[in-house]
């Protein structure tokens, strides 16, 4: 497995605190960048974990601390931490963007366009993000919920969109995946919908709901959907 090395920026966005963990493979290549959002725990090892393993592939990867520094270990502190993306996803979109600045302005990532993948609240934050930054190459939400898009807000979408879900996600019904789907196509957008036998959180191992089989399918299919739009 390819050496990756790791660092900590501090983003100029928002005043105080507001950080990325970067994860980038050791060379001295070129490399094409990623910018990973978290899910409703905040940077726990999983999502570090996703970071390192996306190095490998050949990507450098920035994670922005959407909670400063704080992770929530039981889903009571994850409900009341979430609060401070929901309640103000201006400040939390302003992150990400400073975070996808930051990486184009590395010096180690090539080309200028960045992807965008996040999970659970991170995949709310890359839809919304899609809409709001035109620089994008590619952006791959995964079991987004609460996302329900108006035409308005997908005219705004430059970037081509791998959607990922799961069938027995019972926080996000299959009935608004379809309507996310077409809201899309009916704006002439690209999209690819892919729902697999599985749950919520699929991805990850300490608090998921899925198999190991879903879960390993869907990261090739993102990983590959990466490439073939970044390279």
């Amino acid at each position: 497995m390819p050496i990756v090395r790791t660092s900590k920026i501090d983003l100029q966005s928002n005043g105080a605190g507001a950080s990325a963990f970067v994860v980038q493979p050791d060379d001295e290549a070129k490399h094409p960048g990623v910018v990973l959002i978290q899910e409703w725990w905040g940077i726990e090892p999983h999502i570090l974990d996703l970071a390192q393993k996306l190095a490998t592939e050949g990507f450098v990867v920035a994670v922005p601390d959407l909670y400063h520094g704080k992770i929530a270990t039981e889903p009571d502190d994850a409900t009341r931490m979430i609060m401070l993306i929901t309640q103000n996803v201006d400040r939390a979109a302003k992150e990400i963007i400073s975070t996808l600045e930051m990486l184009k302005a590395m010096p180690t990532v090539e080309p200028k366009k960045p992807g965008l993948l996040g999970f659970c609240i991170g995949g709310f934050m890359t839809y919304t993000v899609a809409a709001r930054y035109p620089d994008l190459a590619a952006a791959v939400p995964f079991y987004a919920g609460s996302y329900d898009p108006i035409p308005e807000e997908v005219a705004r979408v430059n970037a081509p969109v791998l959607a990922i879900y799961g069938q027995h996600d019972t926080s996000i019904p299959l009935k608004q995946v379809a309507k996310i789907e077409g809201v899309y196509k009916a704006a002439g957008k690209a999209i690819t919908v892919k729902i697999y036998d599985a749950g919520h959180a699929f991805m990850n191992p300490a608090h998921g709901m899925g198999n190991e089989q879903a879960a390993a399918e869907a990261w090739s299919l993102a990983i590959n959907f990466l490439k073939e739009k970044l390279l």
